[in-house]
């Protein structure tokens, strides 16, 4: 599709797009949502009223040009308004994630010195009441929800601050026009702390051309968005994945955003039926391993559908060219180049299991995105082939996402694809890949000394990727340049190629590799414990329900003595095993801990978007590792 067909595709501000869109389309559907009370929607004019309305309030209170206010909310409708609320009104919008720690929230609100904060948690106000004494800016807390709590003259909700902000603008409407007026391209539009997997958070700090730039990039990169076309919404607004490349690219393309969570995502798909989303590899494996775990078993059931996995990746790796790019473009059906019997093969696994898996996700899906961590080749050969496009690409908070993607129509599983438009980029000669272009970070805040050691001598930014230069100019990503395991022996091993092998792994969730100045490869390793309750029971193996816990009806923690259990020691190890066959003699895990919980966020061992952090495990495993070298 040409570019004259991307209308959309404009260098402006944020404020100057949701005016835009509430002129152009008054009366689509900008935020649709559900909660206890039913389903909800919202529409651009709306939406523009209440941002404006949320931007006067705040002007009122004494938030001036540049100020800081940040958000501390789950992913929702009011979390998106506060933010437009705070552009609009000439202030920096700082994302908290909503899990952080009482110590880096005081961290976060003092290093950023946000005058304002919305929280969307009764937990979270407990936490701010117990560091407000020490806070030297906060003036100002925010209920995104509705939720009473003793309100005084520094706490107040959405509810009152949107009301409130109607009537002042009703009275005064020049005081809003004149301040969104001085909103510019070149003004720092919000500050993103980084989750990072070690240190203290950085603050990255993008400026409406750097986000406009971000945009323009992914659009010109995408299939044309329709006015139809609904973003399903779930990874944390305080990520720029989900800002940028979810709300931001719907915006610029006046969709409608649908609000959902990693908790209600299954029963979204159905309710929303979205047509694009983003997401990480974390989510694609937990829906491909419970496909392939109903395939277990004798039934003949159970019997097609182990078939149906077998002869999807068959036909994926017969359309493939000699190079492995398959072309996935909304137009090329896969079936139509497959040939003779196995043509009607997949026809027939099409109608009985693949369009029930699209079903599974929504039935109107035209393509999601992959990024915050890399999809195995496995895995993403197996979506593709039964017709569901998954373009995977690579970038980080720094580079406001994307700086490589997959083409729709030139796919190459295992890798995140060439450069975007409007990207250049190169290999050290340590094999880090760097990279330049109008989306790069201004700065981190307060951190002079840490901007400056983020770039070469010659401007482009240092990712801190290892990468491997594949045919065309696609990359693979081998491992963080701090991830790499460095043995005695000298040997490099990737620890990331390692992990990832667990990935499909059916009783193993999570492989965390260590072994810097050691002999050898050893690991954390965390089983898949839905997974291996259900062996139990269909071995018919007693356990006590008792030692086990569950959240969300996911089980998270067992008690120690199963770690010692002979039964869960050979399904662990047959993992383990199958994984060592595929790596290289230095690379193979010899020795592992088997841990009796899963790596959360409360525990800080994992990011918002589901990365490891591996100095945080190595710290809370520490005794057992060390002890595996003695």
């Amino acid at each position: 599709m040409t570019t004259e067909s991307k209308w959309y595709i404009e260098t402006i501000t944020y404020p100057e797009l949701l005016k835009r869109n509430a002129d152009k389309f008054p009366e689509r559907t900008a935020q649709w949502w559900r909660d206890e009370t039913g389903d909800h929607k919202i529409n651009f004019k709306d939406l523009w009223h209440n941002t404006k309305a949320v931007s006067s309030y705040l002007i009122d209170t004494g938030l001036k040009k540049g100020d800081r206010a940040a958000i501390m909310g789950k992913t929702s409708p009011n979390w998106a308004i506060a933010d437009y609320g705070i552009m609009c009104a000439g202030g920096i919008s700082v994302s908290v994630y909503p899990g952080l720690s009482q110590q880096d929230l005081f961290y976060i609100l003092e290093d950023s010195g946000s005058k304002v904060i919305f929280i969307d948690a009764y937990g979270n106000f407990e936490k701010i009441r117990n560091i407000k004494h020490k806070l030297t800016y906060l003036e100002k807390v925010i209920f995104l929800n509705e939720k009473k709590v003793a309100f005084n003259s520094e706490s107040t909700d959405i509810e009152n601050v949107i009301s409130t902000g109607k009537k002042m603008d009703l009275e005064n409407p020049d005081v809003f026009d004149q301040r969104v007026n001085t909103v510019e391209l070149k003004d720092p539009m919000m500050i993103v702390y980084t989750s990072g997997t070690t240190g203290k958070p950085k603050g990255v700090v993008h400026t409406y051309f750097s986000f406009n730039a971000a945009c323009r990039r992914d659009l010109e990169m995408i299939p044309v968005l329709k006015n139809n076309d609904v973003f399903l919404s779930f990874l944390p607004l305080a990520h720029t994945y989900e800002k940028e490349c979810g709300h931001g690219i719907a915006m610029y393309g006046g969709c409608t955003i649908a609000y959902s969570s990693p908790q209600t995502l299954t029963d979204d798909l159905q309710f929303f039926s979205p047509t694009i989303f983003m997401s990480v590899p974390r989510i694609y494996e937990r829906i491909y391993m419970q496909m392939k775990e109903k395939s277990s078993g004798s039934s003949i059931r159970n019997f097609i559908l182990k078939n149906a996995i077998n002869s999807a990746v068959e036909a994926i790796r017969q359309v493939s060219d000699k190079s492995g790019f398959i072309d996935m473009s909304e137009d090329a059906e896969l079936v139509n180049n497959l040939r003779g019997f196995f043509k009607l093969k997949y026809k027939f696994f099409d109608k009985l299991v693949y369009s029930k898996i699209r079903k599974i996700l929504g039935g109107r899906l035209r393509f999601a995105f992959s990024a915050s961590g890399s999809l195995s080749k496995e895995l993403c050969e197996a979506f593709l082939s039964m017709g569901v496009r998954i373009y995977e690409g690579y970038g980080s908070t720094e580079t406001l996402n994307t700086v490589n993607l997959n083409r729709p129509e030139k796919i190459l599983p295992g890798s995140v694809g060439p450069l975007c438009v409007g990207v250049e980029g190169k290999v050290s000669q340590e094999g880090e890949w760097l990279v330049k272009g109008d989306n790069i970070f201004k700065e981190y805040w307060n951190k002079p000394e840490l901007t400056k050691e983020a770039f070469t001598d010659d401007g482009f930014y240092k990712t801190g990727d290892i990468v491997d230069v594949l045919q065309d100019g696609y990359i693979k990503i081998k491992d963080r340049k701090k991830g790499l395991i460095v043995l005695d022996t000298g040997k490099n091993v990737p620890s990331a190629k390692v992990e990832s092998l667990f990935a499909l792994r059916r009783y193993i969730d999570t492989a965390v590799a260590f072994g810097n100045d050691k002999k050898f490869v050893s690991a954390v390793i965390i089983p898949d414990f839905d997974a291996v309750i259900r062996k139990m029971e269909a071995d018919n193996i007693n356990f006590d329900e008792e030692k086990f816990v569950f959240e969300d009806g996911i089980c998270i923690e067992f008690s120690k003595d199963y770690i010692e259990d002979e039964y869960l020691k050979k399904l662990i190890e047959s993992d383990v095993d199958k994984v060592n066959k595929k790596l290289e003699d230095y690379e193979k895990i010899k020795k592992y801990v088997i841990s009796n919980k899963k790596l959360t966020e409360a525990t800080g061992e994992l990011t918002p978007t589901l990365k490891v952090k591996k100095e945080i495990v190595f710290n809370n495993y520490k005794e057992e590792v060390e002890a595996l070298y003695l």
